[in-house]
């Protein structure tokens, strides 16, 4: 038998012999028994085992011998269960296949793609959350944006919403309510360029969803907007912050309700350009924001009424 001595609290926080409360604790590895090495009492069974797997077939697998496989996650259509087979007719030593063996190595891969998806729901899932990565990739978004957008899509199919609507509309409004959600600072109109999809029909199945799945949106943060407009716009760190000021003092007066976050905060980084001399136009700002000039103008009125702001 193979005995590993262990610490108190190793193991499910076990930190002494509950029979004559020694320390002395050993983990046999062979049964997974934790036992008291003074008394022999089995304090613990089938003990999951730590240490990394015992063999690796290549460079890679040597480096990183750990037992678990990828994480599950509910952004793929079978949560990361399924198997993966090869695609090279070649075995774990690097040999060719013999013609026998390969041709059953075919016939095993061909059952395996066709077991993992044999409803049409899971090909839904598959089609949608492979656009999803795509989509995700090109919006720079983080992995819990994915798994959030991931559960919407999921519950809209449970709800029957996909049927008779594009999937790649469904899923960009998914993701889109998943970044509402979490405040992530993406507008449909990112989202619209990024899935060739009109901004109008991500919108009505976005609305669709919150509707049906009786979802409610936290209030968009024009904060979070405004520092990703500073960065398009190459504004300083002092003007930023200046900016920053300005939309606190519009959000205790009131005037921020009802306003378009990115509109807003494009007028608060423009004002604050003008005051700290910074050579930026409107028509600058108004790109980097995705709005007009005639919005950063107008939303500048009202934050001149209610802060007694300088004329531009």
């Amino acid at each position: 038998m193979s005995f590993k001595k262990i610490s108190a609290g190793d193991y499910e926080n076990i930190e002494k012999c509950p029979r004559c409360g020694s320390k002395n604790l050993l983990l046999d590895q062979n049964t997974g028994e934790i036992i008291c090495a003074d008394c022999g009492y089995v304090i613990k069974e089938k003990v999951e085992d730590l240490r990394p797997e015992w063999r690796a077939f290549s460079k890679e697998e040597k480096e990183d011998r750990s037992r678990a496989g990828i994480p599950l996650s509910i952004a793929m259509h079978d949560m990361g269960l399924s198997t993966v087979m090869d695609q090279s007719d070649r075995d774990a030593s690097g040999r060719a296949l013999t013609g026998a063996a390969k041709a059953t190595y075919d016939r095993l891969r061909m059952w395996d793609s066709r077991s993992q998806i044999h409803e049409p729901a899971e090909r839904n899932l598959r089609q949608a959350f492979n656009e999803l990565d795509r989509l995700a990739d090109k919006l720079g978004v983080k992995e819990n944006v994915v798994e959030k957008a991931a559960y919407i899509y999921r519950k809209a199919l449970e709800k029957g919403l996909v049927r008779g609507r594009s999937i790649s509309a469904l899923i960009a409004a998914s993701l889109y309510a998943a970044c509402r959600s979490l405040e992530v600072p993406r507008t449909l109109k990112d989202i619209a360029s990024v899935s060739n999809i009109k901004r109008k029909d991500i919108a009505r199945c976005y609305r669709l969803i919150l509707r049906e799945l009786d979802i409610k949106m936290p209030i968009i943060d024009p904060i979070k907007s405004l520092s990703r407009i500073a960065t398009k716009a190459g504004v300083s760190e002092k003007t930023t912050r200046k900016a920053i000021e300005i939309i606190k003092k519009a959000i205790n007066s009131g005037i921020s309700a009802g306003k378009d976050p990115m509109g807003l905060a494009a007028a608060a980084l423009y004002v604050a350009c003008v005051m700290e001399g910074e050579n930026k136009t409107q028509k600058d700002i108004a790109e980097a924001a995705g709005v007009t000039e005639v919005t950063i103008r107008n939303r500048y009125k009202g934050l001149k009424a209610a802060l007694n702001l300088p004329q531009l």
